[in-house]
């Protein structure tokens, strides 16, 4: 894609791209009510939301408001499954294609053959280095105080509009932020929202890669590790990014931001990471043991078949794997549970098998 988005809206505005966002909105969800629904009339209701779409008369529906606790207590606000097709085929023809070749390589949430596992291994790449090269060294850690919550709608539109200059994605991306009537947050549960995340933060990451110079920065979400050589520098930086998020992004970081000496290793990602060790934190293993529960009971009262339960734990096991792979004590990790009669367990190398 250019470097601006021009005249793109009516180019990608077609009934197959539209389906094509339906069938990977509904991955997983098949089962739903509401899809149910949708597809018994599913030519019908696209055809609509194309029609709409053309005619500059498509409207965002409103959100049902629910919460999770894990990994904390956090409100997620779920919208029509008709809005999901808009914000899937969004997101899939412009804004991954506009703007993830901008994004750092160290930045690692939400994208395509990345993810947590991938931002531990560089962060103990990282720290290998800094040990090599400096012997002593310091970490910031930083995290930013109810990031999503705090998300400045007029900041972000901005941005998005120094690389889109098509006036029909602005008109439809703006029909997305401002359904929810406030000036600041973006909605967790919206799909368009991982990618806005990310777009916001990218700010921040090249003024700290390229007007900082810090080398050794990578970036999960919201949570961000920098390895410099001494404290002072890291004092020094650490307070010129908090500057730049306050006066830029309407950002501001919270408690949990810290600096310490390198030697003491890191939790990042879910992982407990020293320059030759990478362990998962005893909190990861608590909630996965859970989850195995949680999911053997669904099986047992018939609520999804013992393949679903595997299939929904293997994203979670994943991260397993890589610890132990760099686990030098080689300390077992395994879970054992009984689906359907059958063995479900997590063996040292971090594979699963039932």
């Amino acid at each position: 894609m250019p470097k601006t988005i021009r005249n793109q809206f009516d180019k990608y505005l077609t009934y197959e791209k539209l389906l094509e966002a339906h069938n990977k909105a509904r991955k997983g969800k098949n089962r739903k009510p509401e899809l149910i629904k949708f597809n018994l009339k599913q030519e019908e209701y696209i055809m609509w939301l194309y029609l709409q779409l053309k005619n500059g008369t498509y409207h965002h529906g409103g959100y049902v408001e629910f919460y999770v606790t894990e990994p904390k207590l956090r409100r997620i606000e779920k919208s029509r499954y008709i809005d999901r097709i808009v914000h899937t085929w969004l997101v899939n023809n412009f804004l991954i294609k506009g703007f993830v070749s901008q994004f750092i390589p160290t930045s690692f949430a939400c994208l395509k053959g990345k993810g947590m596992h991938r931002a531990a291994f560089c962060v103990q790449d990282f720290m290998k280095k800094a040990k090599r090269k400096w012997n002593d060294y310091y970490i910031i850690k930083t995290d930013v105080a109810h990031y999503f919550d705090s998300i400045d709608k007029s900041i972000l539109l901005k941005i998005l509009q120094r690389k889109i200059k098509d006036h029909k994605l602005i008109w439809l991306i703006k029909e997305i932020l401002y359904a929810q009537k406030r000036g600041k947050g973006i909605e967790i549960g919206n799909y368009t929202s991982q990618i806005f995340a990310n777009i916001y933060l990218n700010e921040v990451d090249q003024y700290i890669k390229h007007e900082l110079k810090v080398k050794y920065y990578v970036r999960y979400l919201d949570d961000s590790i920098l390895i410099v050589q001494n404290k002072e520098e890291a004092k020094t930086k650490l307070e010129l990014i908090r500057q730049y998020l306050r006066e830029n992004l309407e950002l501001e970081l919270n408690d949990k931001t810290q600096i310490f000496k390198g030697k003491q290793g890191v939790n990042f990602c879910g992982y407990k990471i020293n320059e030759y060790r990478m362990k998962i934190r005893d909190r990861g293993k608590r909630k996965l043991k859970l989850k195995v529960k949680k999911l053997q009971e669904k099986v047992k009262n018939g609520e999804i078949s013992s393949i679903e339960a595997k299939r929904y734990l293997a994203g979670h096991i994943g991260y397993v794997k890589w610890a132990n792979i760099y686990n030098l004590s080689n300390k077992l990790f395994y879970i054992e549970k009984d689906f359907n009669n059958k063995k479900l367990g997590i063996n040292r190398r971090g594979e699963f098998f039932c």
